[in-house]
């Protein structure tokens, strides 16, 4: 049992990181949003299933025009980040914006907003794609579907390629990201939106303008990870956004609920987690618990590191705002 269990510790580490880097590109999105409006905006979890849909789409036509790889996935990645980025300024502006100009303080409202909000595009998604396609199911074309068409990273490296591609973008866009909160003018509004909204309206900012961008950025960053992620995993349903969603938001949480660094280093916990039970459990349990209970396993432990910290691994305790 040792050997078996040695032998597939560097894939399981390597198929690990994989799976935490989605959660952790997903997490971010919801860490921009919660950190300015402290807002739980469950339909992000549909802005990156938009993004995904819209690489599948770029790949299925785009694929056998383009010979370039490289390009082909470049086009992706920016029509995915920025149809999602759109879906997500009109989320803010018709759904979120007039609950504000109400002064809403409940904060049951917006959080039944963004759960409707979430069926909406679910269904919206679902209903262009059957008039569309006429199909549920969007699946990404691989190597083996171009048939030589266009030849992808080099044939058989794509397989591996891909993978590096998912790590590589992930660590650009926590870096992306942080330079851009703490080193740019957008950012200092940001951070000043933050911390007190109104008294940010007083010195000049306009608390809707950047709120507006804030959701920009974090449904770029949503749509480009669904294209990373139709990339990984190649099937696509409107329902896809569900589960990596909640995951991402159990990783934001984790990692520190409004903190960018807290966010990826939470998506990476729970990504080893989740797939060393997903491995191990059948053979430490001699197959008397499956594959099925990785996700029991893995957020017990998460539940009790919470316990321990409730603020999250690198989250700070603050005092609530009067």
């Amino acid at each position: 049992m040792l050997e078996q269990i040695l032998a597939l510790l560097p894939q399981v580490i390597f198929d690990g990181l994989i799976l935490g880097f989605v959660y952790a590109m997903v997490a971010l999105g919801y860490t921009m949003v919660y950190g300015v409006l402290e807002l739980i905006n469950f339909a992000h979890s549909e802005i990156f299933m938009i993004g995904a849909v819209v690489g599948v789409e770029v790949f299925r036509y785009l694929a056998p025009q383009v010979e370039s790889g490289f390009l082909l996935l470049l086009l992706a990645l920016t029509l995915g980040g920025v149809v999602a980025g759109i879906t997500a300024i009109l989320v803010e502006r018709f759904a979120y914006r007039p609950l504000r100009a109400r002064g809403t303080t409940n904060r049951l409202v917006p959080l039944i907003t963004a759960i409707g909000v979430s069926f909406i595009l679910q269904d919206l998604v679902r209903l262009i794609e059957g008039l569309w396609h006429n199909e549920f199911f969007l699946r990404m074309r691989t190597v083996e579907d171009l048939e030589g068409s266009v030849s992808l990273f080099g044939g058989a490296i794509f397989a591996q390629t891909k993978s590096f591609i998912l790590m590589g973008v992930s660590i650009l866009m926590l870096v992306g990201l942080t330079y851009l909160v703490n080193r740019t003018k957008l950012g200092v509004a940001i951070r000043a939106v933050a911390q007190d909204l109104h008294t940010a309206s007083l010195m000049g900012i306009d608390p809707d303008r950047i709120i507006s961008r804030t959701f920009l950025i974090g449904g770029s960053l949503g749509g480009v990870a669904g294209v990373l992620f139709a990339l990984q995993y190649t099937t696509i349903t409107p329902y896809v956004g569900f589960l990596p969603g909640i995951k991402a938001f159990t990783a934001a949480v984790l990692g520190g609920i409004g903190n960018i660094p807290g966010a990826m280093l939470g998506g990476l916990v729970l990504g080893q987690l989740e797939n060393f039970f997903g491995t191990y459990l059948p053979i430490l349990t001699n197959g008397n618990f499956g594959t099925e209970y990785k996700d029991v396993v893995a957020f017990l432990i998460l539940i009790f590191i919470l316990l321990v910290r409730p603020q999250g691994l690198l989250g700070q305790v603050v005092k609530e705002k009067v």
